[in-house]
C-alpha cells in the first residue's frame, strides 16, 4: 500500500520511521530542523495514522509499504532512522534492500524478538468505550488499571481523536492485535548489510542490552553505538536535543 505520508525541506532524502502505536509526526520537532538542508520524509507506517488500515504487520508487509511510497515520491535511496517498531522495519529494509539504504540510525531496539505489555496496551486501547461526549481526561482514567504508566498512557492517547463523534482511534487496533506476533519478533536474515549503522540507546531503557550487540554486528558490521543520557524508551522525547545533535552528526553534509 502507498502510505500517508509529510515531506519537508529539499535535500538528500532522510526517512524517519516511528513505533508502535505513533505516527510520523513524532518526529516533528526533529525533523523541522533538518529540513533546512534534507528532504524529510515521515510517513504513517501501515494501520497508524493517516495510512490505510489492513491486516498484516509482518516487517515483509511494512517493507513493501515503504518501497512502493519511496517509489511513488522518487526516492531510490535514503539515510533511514526508525524507533522501536521503526527501528525494526529499518533494520530489515537495510537488510533486504540495502541499495535503499544509505545510512542506518536504530533508536532503542535490537534485532531479535520481544516480549512485552504491548499486546495489553492495544488489548486495553480496544475495551475503551467510545461514546460520544468521551473527554481526554476520562479515557486516561479508563486506561489507568491497564497501563498504570502515565508518560505511556499520554503517548496511547495521541491516537485517539476527539474532532469525530464517538471519538476514534487513529490506529487499526484489530490488525495490530491480531499481528502482535510478527511485531514482537524478527525475521531470519540470510546476509549482513554493509551500511553505516548507528544504534542509539536510552540510558534509562532496557531495549538494548549488552548481549544484543554480538547479533547486531553480526548484522551490521559496521554499527556504532550511542546512549542518551536521561532518556528512556522514547529517546527523541525525553531528550530531543541530545536526539537532534546525535542525528544531524551522523548525517552526512
Amino acid at each position: 500500500m502507498r502510505l500517508a505520508l509529510t515531506a519537508l525541506g529539499e535535500g538528500p532524502p532522510v526517512l524517519f520511521l516511528h513505533g508502535l502505536f505513533g505516527q510520523g509526526r513524532n518526529f516533528a520537532t526533529i525533523a523541522r530542523p533538518l529540513a533546512a538542508r534534507a528532504r524529510v520524509l515521515l510517513p504513517d507506517l501501515r494501520n497508524h495514522g493517516a495510512s490505510p488500515h489492513a491486516r498484516g504487520m509482518a516487517y515483509r508487509d511494512m517493507v513493501a509499504d515503504l518501497a512502493e511510497t519511496l517509489d511513488a515520491e522518487g526516492v531510490g535511496n535514503a539515510a533511514v532512522i526508525g524507533h522501536s517498531m521503526g527501528g525494526k522495519v529499518a533494520m530489515v529494509l537495510a537488510l533486504q534492500d540495502p541499495a535503499r539504504v544509505s545510512r542506518l540510525l536504530v533508536s532503542d531496539i535490537a534485532p531479535r524478538a520481544y516480549a512485552g505489555t504491548l499486546a495489553r496496551h492495544a488489548e486495553a486501547m480496544r475495551a475503551l468505550p467510545l461514546s460520544p461526549g468521551l473527554t481526554r481526561a476520562a479515557a486516561d482514567a479508563a486506561l489507568a488499571g491497564a497501563v498504570p504508566d502515565a508518560g505511556v498512557r499520554a503517548f496511547l492517547l495521541h491516537s485517539l481523536r476527539f474532532d469525530t463523534t464517538p471519538p476514534s482511534w487513529r490506529v487499526g487496533l484489530d490488525a495490530i492485535i491480531a499481528g502482535m506476533a510478527d511485531i514482537l519478533a524478527f525475521p531470519d536474515a540470510t546476509a549482513p548489510c554493509d551500511v553505516p549503522a548507528l544504534f542509539v540507546s536510552g540510558e534509562r531503557s532496557d531495549y538494548i542490552t549488552p548481549e544484543d550487540r554480538p547479533r547486531i554486528r553480526a548484522l551490521f558490521p559496521r554499527a556504532r553505538f550511542a546512549t542518551v543520557k536521561g532518556a528512556g524508551h522514547w529517546v527523541h522525547a525525553d531528550q530531543p536535543e541530545a536526539f537532534r545533535a546525535i542525528v544531524e552528526a551522523f548525517l552526512p553534509r
